[in-house]
C-alpha cells in the first residue's frame, strides 16, 4: 500500500513523517528532500532553472540561491509555474525510482511525503491520503519563528498553497497537529491500527 502524506507549510508534517519512519520503521520518500537533490550542481533540472531565470539565481559556488529564487517565484504566479514545470517532473521520476527500490527490498507499505499532493493532482500515485493539520494562526506563528519571516513573507508562502481545510476535506484521514507531540502520536497510532497498516503495533 502506498500512503500519501501531505499538509501545508509549518503544519508539522515533518514531525509526523519522522514518527512514521522512526517509530514504525515505515519507509518515507520525501518530495522536499528530493526537490533539493534534483537542483544540485550537475543536475539537469538546475541547468534548466538557470536557462529560465538567469545566472543570478546561483551562488558563487554554483549552488542554487534559494532565497533569491524564493523572492522571485512567491511574488509571481507565472514564474512559480515555470519553476514547477521544471522541478516537479524531475522529483516525480526520482520518487518513482526510490519507490521501486523499496518494493524490491520487500516493503509492502511506503509513505510518499508530498506537500503539493492535492495541488498537483498526484493522488493517483497513492492508495490513501493523510493530511497533517493545524490552524492558520499557529501555522503563521510557527513559520515566522522557524524561518525568521516577516508576517507578509510567511503569509505569501501560505497563500501559495491550497487552503488547509480544503485539503482536509479531500483526505482519507486528518492528524490535528495543533496540540502536543503526544496527541499527534496518539492520532497516528490510532490511524495505523484502524487501517491495519502494521500487524504488530
Amino acid at each position: 500500500m502506498i500512503i500519501g502524506l501531505t499538509g501545508n507549510i509549518a503544519t508539522g508534517k515533518s514531525t509526523i513523517s519522522s514518527m512514521i519512519q522512526e517509530e514504525y520503521s515505515i519507509p518515507v520518500i520525501d518530495a522536499d528532500m528530493i526537490a533539493r537533490e534534483v537542483v544540485e550542481p550537475g543536475e539537469k533540472a538546475l541547468q534548466r532553472i538557470v536557462e529560465t531565470f538567469g545566472e543570478d539565481i546561483l551562488l558563487e559556488d554554483g549552488t542554487l540561491n534559494r532565497k533569491r529564487l524564493g523572492e522571485i517565484i512567491f511574488e509571481d504566479k507565472t514564474k512559480r509555474e515555470q519553476l514547477n514545470a521544471i522541478v516537479h517532473p524531475a522529483v516525480r521520476e526520482r520518487m518513482e525510482q526510490k519507490k521501486q527500490k523499496f518494493i524490491q527490498l520487500g516493503h509492502e507499505l511506503i509513505v510518499l511525503d508530498i506537500p503539493l499532493l492535492f495541488e498537483n493532482e498526484l493522488t493517483y500515485l497513492v492508495d490513501k491520503t493523510i493530511v497533517v493539520y493545524t490552524t492558520e494562526k499557529i501555522q503563521l506563528k510557527r513559520l515566522m519563528e522557524r524561518n525568521q519571516f516577516s508576517e507578509k513573507e510567511a503569509q505569501n508562502r501560505m497563500d501559495a498553497q491550497m487552503d488547509i481545510d480544503k485539503k482536509c476535506a479531500k483526505a482519507d484521514a486528518v492528524i490535528d497537529n495543533s496540540g502536543t507531540i503526544a496527541s499527534s502520536r496518539e492520532q497516528l497510532d490510532s490511524l495505523i491500527k484502524k487501517w491495519k497498516l502494521i500487524s504488530k503495533v
